[in-house]
């Protein structure tokens, strides 16, 4: 069978990873990945050596992503990503394409590829991300799939409430936690001298409100202000935002945290799926809007503040607390979580053998 895969930026490979290690082993499958997006941007860590790093050879490289990310940057960024993946599928054909998540520029190649009949199976479709424009590109992924894998129940009947549907949905879990316990995680001597990173810290990643981008300037500049302060409690380790609407705006008011606070704060523009799960598990909390600390740090035992209205909408586990762009309730809640002992609840998003449903149900897909 032959199978592609979609990846169009560090956050979606790295969730990919068990399933594309378990594809690669398998003689059943015929395995070429499609890397665009920021991988292929120096400006975002040119991101495409991890994929070959990680031993994966037969690579697509398709470049369509422009270096702005004001609104009409993105608009022209996905136009150019669909003129570039129409003739990709016009040239290329596969059994299925897996396509994972809700990037803009991962809506713009499955649009394209509509005319062509490409069979697409959507993963972690039906989540709700209300404070970013990626909910709609979502739910426009999972229109155009043929097969879905949510990663709960309710976020299944979400996508068959979307498509009218309910044949062709399998609840999965989230590959990203799949095999954990398996994963070869750097230990916390070789983690800390790699990155030089000394006594506790706290883990942030900040995006911008892509619904809302007027905002972004306020919030950065709210996030800074907090910062300056939390910086004076804890070492900050950030991982820097992605190419969003108006992310360079956070990035720019990182870039000035971290000369003001030089020795408490250390940027880090790409960890690498490892690494970045080095961190949380010896992180003390996590700390911005980003999905991993939604879907992940559960697993890791960690509390996490989520920010702001990115994450709005989407099912949170007992590990979640939140609080607006207000940087004396961003300190507020940083007091809160900074001697809490370990999270020991749930982990919704967690599923035993999310790699193995999906590989189970490609093969048995009629």
């Amino acid at each position: 069978m032959r199978v592609a895969v979609l990846t169009s930026s560090r956050a979606d490979f790295g969730i990919y990873l068990p399933l594309l290690n378990r594809l690669k082993e398998d003689p059943f499958f015929e395995l070429e990945i499609i890397a665009f997006g920021t991988h292929l941007s120096k400006f975002h860590g040119y991101t495409l050596d991890q994929i070959k790093d990680s031993g994966f050879n037969s690579i697509h490289k398709i470049t369509s992503l422009l270096t702005n990310d004001d609104e009409v940057s993105i608009a022209t960024s996905f136009g150019l990503t669909v003129l570039k993946f129409a003739d990709f599928w016009d040239q290329h054909s596969y059994d299925w394409v897996l396509c994972l998540g809700d990037r803009f520029e991962m809506a713009a190649a499955v649009q394209a590829g509509i005319p062509f009949g490409v069979r697409f199976a959507h993963i972690h479709g039906g989540e709700t991300t209300l404070g970013a424009i990626d909910n709609i590109y979502r739910h426009q992924i999972s229109l155009a799939s043929q097969l879905h894998f949510p990663a709960t129940d309710d976020f299944a009947k979400r996508i068959e409430s979307l498509t009218g549907n309910a044949a062709n949905i399998v609840t999965a879990g989230s590959l990203s936690i799949d095999e954990l316990e398996s994963m070869e995680i750097p230990s916390e001597t070789d983690f800390r001298e790699k990155y030089q990173i000394h006594g506790d810290f706290a883990l942030l990643t900040f995006h911008p409100e892509t619904v809302s981008p007027e905002s972004n300037y306020e919030n950065a500049r709210e996030m800074l202000n907090a910062l300056l302060q939390v910086a004076e409690k804890i070492q900050l380790v950030i991982t820097m935002p992605n190419a969003d609407t108006f992310g360079s705006v956070f990035r720019k008011v990182l870039l000035e945290l971290n000369e003001k606070r030089l020795q408490q704060v250390k940027l880090i523009e790409n960890f690498g799926k490892l690494n970045y799960f080095a961190a949380m598990q010896y992180c003390k909390f996590l700390l911005g809007n980003t999905s991993s600390g939604i879907i992940e740090a559960a697993s890791f035992g960690k509390y996490v503040i989520n920010v702001g209205s990115r994450q709005k909408g989407r099912a949170q586990s007992q590990n979640i607390i939140n609080c607006p762009f207000e940087s004396l309730k961003i300190q507020e809640a940083v007091q809160t979580v900074i001697n809490r002992p370990t999270y020991s609840g749930e982990n919704i998003y967690k599923k035993v053998g999310t790699a193995d449903i999906i590989i189970k149900t490609l093969k048995n897909f009629k």
